[in-house]
């Protein structure tokens, strides 16, 4: 059997990568009071640094990955989970805000274009038939790093301190770093590219439409995730000591997502675009409906995992599909999307959560963005359809 016709061994040290990057990403949410503490500085400062790794991701990925696409794919890899090892470790050593602040900075800005073009790479890797597979892969190590990582972070943190933290996501990459060293086989040469050609690439309305879809689609599942805590406590009537296991519940469901959305993917992108936005915003009115009642409140949330992280493989092929000379880029301005999409969630679960209507309300303002977005991906699928790729 060639080795294009499975999921190799390849793709899973793609997906290491991924996870030891998602739980740098992540993990400070879970020891933000111990970094505030230790730096005397407050828990709104020490949320800029959430914010901070955000905008590197945003703003600085495209940039990067624009002088990084003339270089061979295995070495860029391996030179950005290098960078990412000397930020975590950087982190770990801080002792003041300034170098910590620098650091996840750092850390930030090797994220979109590891995840832009180690998609790419991830492609490559298996048969045509199987490429939002592997994409969906690949993006299982960060849906791994919210079940294991993050809680597993906030444990160290607690109990050998936050920096211990960031020494084991360092470790975790170095891991990773020498990993892809030895088994990611190095591409084929490829004609050196221009800046002005790969940003001509964005002249095709279509991937500008697929990475609009993406931000438009993903704002409903950062409104909702990123407040699950307050609905917990406030609607379920759960304790707080309970939030780990129904993140992990949840988180377990955007493992699955991301596998049932390569699938589907593969089988058929245009359904794919446009099922599992409509399933997510099913999901968030059936949460909206049972939060009060505990159990069926969980067992809501993990079918919203599912669903919406079903979208994630189906959104990444159709920016690739359209990326055409420049699909390194394209799938990195992706990432960006999608952290768009995650700020917007956040502005408008604040918004609700803070307002007179409460928590409970979150998951019904959280259908209103995905609700036009569907409508849009609905729209751009009927004037220009996406190729199923089923064999």
């Amino acid at each position: 059997m060639s080795l294009k016709s499975k999921m190799p061994l390849q793709v899973w040290v793609l997906t290491l990568a991924a996870f030891a990057i998602g739980t740098a990403e992540f993990v400070i949410a879970g020891i933000l009071t111990q970094v505030a503490e230790s730096l005397n500085i407050s828990e709104g400062q020490a949320g800029h640094l959430i914010t901070a790794y955000a905008l590197a991701i945003v703003i600085g990925g495209p940039i990067l990955t624009l002088w990084l696409a003339r270089y061979r794919k295995r070495f860029v890899l391996i030179g950005l989970m290098a960078l990412f090892v000397i930020s975590n470790l950087i982190t770990a050593c801080s002792a003041d805000y300034t170098t910590l602040m620098v650091s996840r900075v750092m850390a930030g800005l090797t994220q979109g274009p590891f995840y832009g073009i180690g998609a790419v790479v991830a492609t490559r890797l298996v048969a045509k038939k199987m490429e939002g597979q592997a994409v969906g892969q690949m993006f299982a190590g960060l849906t791994l790093a919210n079940v294991l990582g993050v809680p597993g972070g906030a444990w160290i943190g607690n109990i050998f301190g936050w920096n211990a933290t960031f020494i084991v996501v360092a470790a975790l990459g170095a891991i990773a770093t020498a990993a892809i060293a030895i088994a990611i086989p190095p591409q084929g040469a490829e004609e050196p590219k221009s800046v002005r050609s790969q940003i001509g690439a964005f002249r095709n309305p279509q991937l500008l439409a697929s990475l609009l879809i993406t931000t438009l689609g993903w704002v409903g599942f950062m409104t909702f995730y990123g407040y699950i805590a307050p609905i917990a406590e406030q609607v379920a009537g759960f304790e707080r000591s309970s939030l780990t296991w129904i993140l992990v519940i949840v988180g377990l469901g955007l493992v699955l997502g991301n596998t049932l959305g390569g699938k589907t993917a593969d089988k058929n992108l245009s359904a794919s675009l446009i099922g599992w936005p409509l399933a997510m915003s099913a999901a968030l009115i059936v949460v909206g409906l049972v939060a009060p009642q505990p159990y069926l409140f969980v067992a809501a949330s993990f079918v919203f995992g599912v669903v919406s992280f079903a979208n994630v493989p189906p959104m990444q092929m159709r920016v690739m599909k359209h990326g055409g000379y420049a699909p390194e880029l394209a799938a990195t301005a992706n990432i960006s999307a999608f952290n768009i999409a995650n700020a917007l969630g956040g502005i408008i679960g604040g918004v609700v959560v803070d307002s007179a209507w409460g928590p409970g309300y979150i998951p019904f303002a959280a259908i209103i963005v995905p609700a036009i977005g569907l409508l849009f991906i609905i729209w751009q699928e009927w004037k220009s359809p996406s190729v199923s790729v089923a064999a």
